[in-house]
């Protein structure tokens, strides 16, 4: 597997705040994103979450916040229980008038084990989902 992070970047047509509420508000969090018990965009608090592969086979997400500048970036870690490696997500978000240009980067992909289910093209298109459909979506609608 490539080094290479996935990069997903796209101009929304929502404020700052509207976008950084949907990244770290759990209540909208959970209409876009993934069903997350709990989360709070506070430096080293933990949270996990159930995703399905592309067999529908399902995976323990286990992250933990370790980055937070309000409205501007948000980072964690991710990763998967039972499995090596780590992995970390970066959303960075620009405002450019009274639209916003969000940027997600995927990086520690090739930390993964090297099997069908971690493969680049899968996040790749799960990101790119998130973002220029769920999230465009949710945030342009409100």
């Amino acid at each position: 597997m490539s080094d290479q992070p996935v990069v997903v970047e796209s101009l929304l047509n929502a404020p700052v705040e509207i976008i950084w509420k949907a990244l770290t508000d759990n209540t909208q969090m959970k209409q876009w994103y993934f069903d997350i018990a709990e989360f709070e965009p506070v430096i080293g608090f933990e949270f996990e979450f159930a995703g399905k592969g592309t067999e529908g086979e399902s995976y323990l997400h286990k992250c933990k916040v370790i980055e937070v500048i309000p409205q501007q970036k948000l980072k964690h870690s991710w990763r998967y229980e039972g499995y090596d490696g780590i992995s970390y997500v970066t959303w960075e978000l620009t405002e450019q008038g009274s639209q916003t240009n969000v940027k997600i980067t995927h990086e520690g992909l090739d930390t993964f084990p090297q099997q069908p289910q971690f493969a680049k093209a899968n996040f790749e298109g799960g990101w790119n989902y998130l973002v220029n459909t769920a999230l465009k979506n949710f945030v342009e609608q409100h």
